[in-house]
């Protein structure tokens, strides 16, 4: 993954660092190392605060909950973790470091789930993987939200941290993101109806044992596919082990590729533990979005989607009850905390106009995306993957394709490829 001077946002919300920091006055800028106390007071205070609230207002795994996704905001900024600007930069510039740490990523992670996903359970509570139909609404789905990730700047989590470490374009991506889902929870009854096979778990059709190593061979192909190209087009390949310039730091970041993923390999298996599911995001905008029209009169409570049971106590529920809603709270927090610890909290107001469109178009794409494909970069790829569901590959092979086309229309909207 590209790696600019320390010091500077992700642009386009995820990965390397952010063009929108160096549009913001220089005196907004602290040098490295030097703690922005603001931020960093309002996001502890929140983070105290919502913990003890949330511990009694509906249970002690809730606060906790809250504190992973916080913990995963962390980690996604310092770490510069970005599955959008990896993808781009292995497309356009056949840098594959920041594939081959997603494939450490998932590697980890599978280590950890497959045994528990066999025996169903982890310390008395029941647990369960993503694991999703393969067809024709997961190929459609991947590759719009793979379109919207490159037009939009970021994927699902890439979004959140990328607002919470104060991003004004990536907040607009935000919005759109939330609106795009509401969209598509709309049309998943016609999606439901296309071609499809029923959901495939490997662990559950030849075992865990078995599952595990076709998995970390496929994560070894993907790894030494990246490396090869960029040996070839570059001689030499990134390190994921440090940062470009050496230099780094667990308090201030950044922080090397190699942090970031086995950072987030631990957040998903302390939410598989914690919640008895693996890590989702996108859910949540959908929620969101929804409630949002409820409040306004509208009867969303009447929409197919919303029509089974479990589904509906969810509509009815606060929101401090749904898991995925305080995580991503979580990891808007967290990145906030980080960015100030970084002293790079410095949004700038003025976006450009073609810029705007794009995270616009970007945001809808990946909302409607993530709806009728069973998830985003994080709940279907990274989730879905580590639950050996076969439509994770499915999602990640069509948002590859997708990440290509946008990557392709990135500079008529004035952004960089």
């Amino acid at each position: 993954m590209s790696r600019l001077a320390p010091g500077l946002l992700p642009v386009d919300g995820e990965g390397g660092r952010c063009r929108e920091t160096l549009a913001a006055p220089l005196a907004s800028r602290r040098a490295p190392g030097v703690i922005d106390g603001g931020p960093v007071v309002a996001a502890g205070a929140v983070v105290v605060a919502g913990t003890m609230f949330l511990t009694s207002a509906v249970a002690w795994r809730q606060g906790a909950l809250f504190l992973v996704g916080v913990a995963a905001g962390a980690v996604l900024y310092h770490a510069a973790f970005g599955f959008t600007s990896s993808w781009r930069l292995l497309i356009a510039e056949r840098r594959g470091a920041g594939l081959r740490a997603q494939m450490l990523m998932l590697a980890v992670t599978c280590l950890a789930f497959f045994p528990v996903l066999a025996r169903g359970e982890l310390f008395g509570q029941t647990v369960r993987g993503s694991v999703a139909p393969v067809g024709v609404s997961v190929v459609v789905g991947a590759f719009v939200f793979g379109l919207g990730m490159q037009l939009g700047g970021g994927c699902a989590s890439g979004t959140l941290y990328s607002a919470g470490g104060g991003s004004i374009r990536m907040l607009v991506t935000l919005i759109a993101f939330i609106a795009g889902s509401v969209i598509g929870l709309l049309h998943v009854p016609f999606w439901e109806q296309t071609p499809a096979w029923p959901a495939v778990s490997l662990v559950a059709r030849v075992g865990a044992g078995t599952a595990l190593a076709a998995s970390l061979a496929l994560f070894g192909c993907v790894a030494a596919a990246a490396l090869a190209l960029e040996r070839r087009r570059h001689g030499a390949a990134e390190a994921i082990l440090t940062t470009r310039d050496g230099r780094w730091s667990i308090l201030h970041g950044p922080w090397p590729l190699v942090a970031g993923a086995l950072g987030l390999a631990a957040i998903n298996i302390a939410t598989l533990t914690l919640a008895g599911r693996p890590w989702g995001v996108t859910s949540a905008f959908a929620l969101w979005g929804s409630k949002t029209l409820a409040g306004l009169g509208v009867d969303v409570a009447a929409w197919p989607y919303w029509q089974p049971a479990a589904r509906a106590a969810d509509l009815r529920a606060s929101v401090i009850s749904d898991v995925t809603s305080v995580m991503n709270i979580g990891i808007m927090v967290g990145a906030l905390a980080a960015a100030g610890l970084a002293g790079r909290f410095a949004p700038a107001w003025r976006v450009p106009a073609r810029s705007l469109v794009a995270a616009i178009a970007g945001g809808l794409m990946l909302g409607y995306g993530a709806r009728i494909a069973y998830g985003c970069n994080i709940g279907a790829y990274f989730s879905g993957i580590a639950s050996s569901s076969v439509h994770g590959w499915l999602w990640f092979a069509s948002a590859f394709l997708g990440n290509i086309a946008g990557t392709r229309l990135r500079p008529l909207f004035g952004l960089r490829v």
